[in-house]
């Protein structure tokens, strides 16, 4: 490793987030060597010599055709795009982006409680068809939230929550390290009790071979019928047919999905004509600080990758 490592973005990231993470680390490193690769050819010729990576995605392949290649930065949380073995067994460190979709999702999350709450989307139904018709609402401090993942973005989830007053419950593979917001922390073996308590359940989990259909069709009938399911995690996490049964015969009370098992959601799919569904197109962790703060936290790591600390780097996977 040199004192000046190079850097690489290759063209799979896009051409917004390729420029916004140029302006940002020329700031924060402004003695990078950062390379952004705009097309194929220049993404092979920057993975030849480059020792840092910076991307979305990487293919198998590309670990063998990167001889220098020491760390990949992840920009995203998840980490499913990218070749853990491969990565390994070449000795290369792998870090994703978990905490910089904390604030957004928190929201969204906030949002569809609310939403469910306060009846918005039927409301939203009858100023569609020119219908003025009174109803009820409810209020969240009367409610539990359940939340399957109290990593960063499950923690910020319990704080919004918990400010309305909500009971929090959830799981977390440590549960002493469970957020201050967090009433009862369970480990993965309190999955069926969070499960059976709770009004809202939020699946905040990665996705892993551990968590793949972790919500299936027992998880789903321990829920309330009165209960509402929230995925902003990743689709394959919960059964989503097991799911779209559970809505339809009254099982559920209703779900607010931003991720699917096949994106784009299938226009066949029975789950855009459910009322008590609502569908967002895999976008809750959108923000315009997004790049920004990932450029915060690759800076940081950066300074320890340098200074021979990688073992230190925050959020690392591989």
């Amino acid at each position: 490793m040199t004192d000046r490592p190079e850097l690489l973005i290759p063209h799979y990231v896009s051409d917004e987030a390729r420029a916004s993470l140029r302006e940002s680390l020329a700031d924060l490193l402004p003695d990078a060597d950062l390379t952004l690769a705009a097309t194929p050819p220049e993404t092979d010729e920057g993975l030849s010599s480059a020792e840092v990576v910076l991307s979305d995605r990487l293919p198998a392949e590309k670990v063998d055709a990167a001889p220098n290649l020491r760390w990949v930065q992840a920009l995203t949380a998840g980490v499913d795009r990218f070749p853990h073995e491969a990565l390994s067994d070449a000795g290369v460190a792998l870090t994703n982006a978990s905490g910089v979709h904390a604030e957004p999702i928190g929201e969204q999350v906030l949002a569809y409680l609310l939403a469910f709450e306060r009846n918005v989307q039927k409301g939203m139904a009858q100023k569609h068809r020119g219908v003025w018709e009174n109803y009820g609402g409810r209020e969240l401090r009367d409610e539990t939230v359940g939340i399957l993942g109290l990593g960063a973005i499950g923690g910020r989830v319990a704080e919004l929550a918990s400010a309305f007053g909500t009971r929090v419950v959830g799981t977390k593979r440590d549960p002493e390290t469970a957020p201050d917001a967090v009433d009862e922390a369970y480990g993965p073996d309190g999955l069926y009790d969070v499960l059976a308590r709770s009004d809202y359940v939020v699946v905040t989990v990665p996705l892993t071979d551990e968590t793949r259909r972790l919500v299936g069709e027992d998880e789903i009938r321990t829920m309330k019928s009165s209960a509402v399911l929230v995925n902003v995690a990743r689709g394959e996490i919960v059964d989503e047919k097991a799911l779209t049964t559970a809505l339809q015969q009254g099982h559920l009370r209703g779900a607010a999905l931003d991720v699917f098992e096949e994106e784009p959601l299938p226009g066949d799919s029975p789950l855009w004509d459910l009322s008590n569904v609502i569908l967002t197109p895999h976008m809750a962790g959108s923000t315009p600080h997004y790049y920004d703060r990932c450029a915060d936290l690759f800076a940081e790591n950066y300074e320890r990758f340098v200074a021979g600390e990688s073992e230190a780097m925050d959020n690392r996977v591989v």
